[in-house]
């Protein structure tokens, strides 16, 4: 059996772990393999879902890819060996029927990477009717993780991976207007909300789920050149200029986190922690520990979605 590599919370500073990027990888690679293990991929259908899919895939894992977009998705279902499955997280019943589709298709998940999202104009409100950044962020995948719960403790030991940001610093979380209602939504913050909403989710997981051998991670990526903020003139200008090049790094680097928490698998010492990239314990809003919030979001969520 190969050796164990080193966890994620190994990495000290992001200027270590950036200059060790490609040397992280070619150890993965080299020395690790997911062969029999499977992994559901979130937002696979380009950037840092679609380059963590292939590259798990490569590592020998069976991955499953969802996507919102069927002509993006098909290629890298194809570069995966699997059936594309489309899904658009601003309808709840996409989710819903995504989560049957999955149930049939495996019995068991051993990573879900709760991959898709990204920074939307809050006027535009989704087809249930909530605002974007809250419902795309974290109400989809807080009831597809759900619905999926049977399935992830099937596998015994079993990791969700949450796909968050730095932009969590810039949200509020008020639990009597989850859908601003009562106040004016902003977009950049509410994107950051619900990255924030994302690590208080892990941290819910976390306390609620481990007896079925679940643990669950948040992370931050880093500012990634791909289609984030496609939906949004706003937050999307740096991403379609030419400025890009400056102000983020590849694909390929912005997976890094991901693909090494997936191949490190569930362990009880990052369980309910947020990585900045590599580095755990990443800087987090001061509500991301407020456990009244934790549980508050939790169970007004699965109010939301039909769980309760």
């Amino acid at each position: 059996m190969s050796e164990r590599p080193d966890t994620p919370s190994d990495r000290q500073t992001d200027e270590r772990t950036d200059e060790r990027t490609d040397e992280r990888t070619d150890e993965q690679t080299d020395e690790q393999s997911m062969a029999g293990r499977t992994v559901l991929v979130t937002g696979a259908s380009d950037g840092i879902g679609a380059e963590s899919a292939r590259t798990l895939a490569g590592l020998g894992a069976t991955v499953l890819v969802t996507g919102r977009s069927a002509e993006k998705l098909r290629p890298v279902a194809e570069a995966v060996g699997t059936e594309p499955l489309v899904a658009d997280f601003a309808r709840l019943d996409d989710v819903r029927r995504l989560a049957a589709d999955v149930a049939e298709r495996v019995e068991s998940i051993d990573v879900l990477m709760n991959n898709a999202g990204g920074t939307f104009a809050p006027s535009r409100r989704t087809h249930d009717g909530h605002e974007p950044n809250f419902q795309i962020n974290h109400l989809a995948p807080f009831l597809l993780t759900n619905l999926l719960r049977p399935q992830l403790a099937a596998a015994g030991s079993s990791l969700v991976v949450n796909t968050s940001s730095i932009g969590n610093l810039a949200g509020k979380i008020v639990l009597d207007d989850l859908d601003y209602e009562h106040r004016r939504a902003m977009e950049f913050p509410a994107y950051g909300t619900g990255k924030l909403m994302n690590i208080l989710f892990t941290r819910g997981i976390s306390q609620r789920w481990s007896g079925d051998g679940i643990c669950a991670v948040a992370v931050h990526p880093g500012p990634v050149a791909s289609s984030f903020g496609r939906d949004s003139w706003f937050v999307g200008l740096l991403y379609r200029t030419p400025l890009k090049r400056f102000g983020t790094i590849t694909v390929e680097d912005g997976a890094a986190p991901l693909i090494a928490l997936a191949v490190h698998g569930p362990d009880p010492e990052i369980d309910g922690r947020y990585f900045s990239r590599f580095t755990i314990d990443g800087r987090e809003n001061k509500q991301a520990h407020d456990q009244a919030l934790i549980d508050g979001l939790w169970e007004r969520s699965a109010q939301l979605v039909g769980l309760e």
